[in-house]
């Protein structure tokens, strides 16, 4: 049995044209720039960022792999595809064999049709996050926006990743809408039903 279960989001926008601080990576990150090349890069990063994560409830493409890289090939494809607003941060101190080749967060950015910058999919690996990365992804993008002639930028975030929004709104966003995303899942199974008997005796 499956049942509907609704999620609240904000739709949260900035005006491009109020002054932003740079983004800044802290020592030993470094910034890697789109390239078709490296659509896989971003689809692992998505999916190492989402997949044990509320976001992959709400967007189930988030949990597994193929979901993901179907959907780094879609947003690529898209006519509003900005590379500017797309990102990569890698840990130089990561090793050869380090998950995503040592990418540590991406972030990826789309021009709708009144110009207005859309962030997608800002993630970050559980084990750098606390460090700055997210935010330092954010600022990237929307300077990314800003370059490509962007007045506004907006971007949807569900209502319960409290640390989400608090970080948004501490760089300027607003919360312009509330929406309620349907999502089937499956019911819990009932727990079974235990009866405690006594052992039954034979009198010899």
């Amino acid at each position: 049995m499956r049942k509907l279960t609704y999620f609240k989001r904000y739709r949260m926008e900035l005006d491009l044209r109020h002054l932003r601080p740079p983004a800044v990576l802290p020592p030993g990150f470094w910034w890697l720039p789109w390239h078709d090349s490296l659509l896989d890069a971003h689809a692992e990063v998505k999916y190492l960022s989402f997949h044990q994560d509320l976001d992959s409830v709400v967007f189930p493409s988030l949990g597994y792999p193929l979901g993901c890289r179907e959907l780094m090939s879609a947003i690529r494809s898209r006519p509003g595809f900005c590379p500017g607003a797309t990102w990569l941060v890698v840990c130089s101190m990561a090793g050869a064999d380090a998950p995503a080749g040592g990418c540590a967060g991406t972030v990826q950015g789309l021009l709708d049709g009144h110009g207005y910058g859309a962030i997608q999919n800002l993630g970050v690996l559980p084990e750098y996050r606390g460090k700055g990365l997210g935010r330092a992804l954010l600022l990237k993008a929307l300077a990314g926006f800003a370059a490509a002639g962007a007045v506004r930028a907006f971007l949807e975030v569900t209502a319960r990743n409290e640390p989400a929004v608090r970080m948004y709104r501490e760089l300027g966003f607003r919360c312009y809408k509330t929406i309620y995303r349907s999502v089937s899942l499956p019911e819990p199974e009932p727990a079974p039903i235990v009866v405690d008997r006594a052992p039954i005796g034979l009198g010899l």
